[in-house]
């Protein structure tokens, strides 16, 4: 008796479980519109397709990579209103607040209205590089560490975008 009784709620229980409308949800990217924040995924579990799932707001926005797992959150209880939660490999990602924006792609770009880190290093170098001194038998013409700023000026350029 207690070995069928056992069997009937293991039964229950998978019964219920099937019926119970998913909060979280395992996908796979099928594809994704950066344009307007969203991708189509696919269950792992039940193969089940995700249209639109809404992979951004506009103050933080991920783009998941086309083949990664990512976790889908469902809003109220309804399938048709996905979004997304994490991904496993994402190509970008932008967090935006007030006036200030962060980029993350294949660089950084640090942004707080019209100006951002890599101009103001550019810049910070370009005018160390053209420093001029007046010594007691007049000015100086040439940097002499100039190759190591413009080494440097290379790397910031490279790092941020």
């Amino acid at each position: 008796m207690s070995n069928e009784i056992d069997q009937f709620a293991v039964l229950t229980a998978r019964n219920n479980k099937n019926r119970q409308i998913k909060v979280l949800q395992w996908a796979t990217v099928l594809s994704v519109d950066w344009e307007d924040k969203t991708c189509d995924a696919k269950g792992i579990d039940d193969g089940l397709e995700f249209y639109n799932v809404l992979i951004g707001a506009g103050c933080f926005d991920m783009k998941p990579k086309i083949g990664s797992l990512i976790l889908i959150g469902i809003i109220n209880n309804d399938e048709t209103t996905p979004v997304l939660l994490s991904a496993e490999d994402i190509e970008k990602l932008e967090i935006k607040a007030g006036v200030c924006e962060l980029t993350i792609d294949n660089g950084f770009l640090l942004k707080k209205e019209n100006e951002t880190l890599k101009k103001l290093m550019v810049d910070l170098l370009q005018e160390i590089q053209n420093m001029k001194f007046t010594t007691n038998t007049g000015s100086t013409i040439n940097l002499i560490n100039q190759p190591q700023f413009l080494s440097l000026e290379n790397r910031f350029k490279d790092f941020l975008k």
